[in-house]
């Protein structure tokens, strides 16, 4: 189930990010003889369960028989009304520099996950995150169709990662502050537990499936109309964009 989900929800990610609703997806199978029918079938039943959660229609796709290893191919396909699609590049001096959500989850999951640890419900909680991640789409429609944002990406490389993208795209530099960053607390205690660095580790970890994106200040009255309309998802003020690349 969790395979199911993460394959639709990584794909409905990117649409997020750009201010797309999702309509549609085909869905293709690379299958080894040995795998379970009862495995094929929960994959596709997460698959299914976000596809409605979300509106997707399943259009069709193909199957086939290899060997291995078990591949899945998803294409998400959304629509945008013109001059509402969010991009990477448009941020300028002085914009804002927000998140939404929190950060580093993911990445203790995975590290427990892959440890086979038994810590507690705060690993839990974060082992749940990577398996199970929740794609921001009602957020990055909101973000393009209010025109809030200047640039826009999702966090599946890291915080590090979307900073990088959004910074080279645009052409500007990103001051951010640490202390400001929302790293969660089952994160905080996982990597503290082992002698990480959380907000390093946050940095770092990939598979948070969140929002980076900038705002001028022009424009925080329609991010304030998003965060009402947003249905409770975090928001966090990380930095700000300077002019110098460096």
């Amino acid at each position: 189930r969790a395979i199911g989900r993460r394959a639709l929800a990584v794909n409905l990610s990117d649409l997020a990010a750009m201010g797309a609703a999702p309509r549609a997806a085909p869905l293709s199978f690379v299958l080894p003889p040995a795998l379970p029918l009862a495995d094929f079938d929960a994959i596709v039943d997460g698959f299914m369960t976000l596809a409605a959660a979300h509106g997707v229609t399943l259009i069709g796709g193909n199957i086939t028989r290899s060997p291995g290893p078990l591949i899945i191919d998803v294409t998400a396909i959304g629509t945008v009304r013109r001059r509402r699609a969010l991009s990477r590049a448009g941020a300028g001096p002085g914009d804002e520099v927000w998140v939404s959500g929190e950060i580093g989850s993911a990445a203790a999951g995975l590290q427990s996950l892959s440890a086979g640890a038994q810590g507690g419900p705060a690993a839990a909680g974060c082992e749940a995150a990577f398996l199970e991640p929740e794609p921001r789409v009602r957020l990055g429609t909101l973000l393009g169709r209010n025109r809030a944002a200047s640039s826009c990406v999702d966090l599946s490389d890291g915080l590090a990662d979307g900073l990088h993208q959004l910074a080279g795209a645009s052409g500007v530099g990103l001051m951010v502050d640490a202390g400001a960053m929302p790293v969660s607390a089952g994160a905080r205690g996982w990597f503290e537990g082992r002698g990480v660095d959380p907000v390093a580790a946050a940095l770092a970890g990939g598979d948070d499936y969140e929002l980076l994106f900038t705002v001028r200040r022009k424009d925080r009255r329609r991010l304030d109309a998003v965060r009402r309309q947003a249905r409770g998802v975090p928001l966090t003020k990380i930095g700000v964009a300077v002019r110098d690349p460096g």
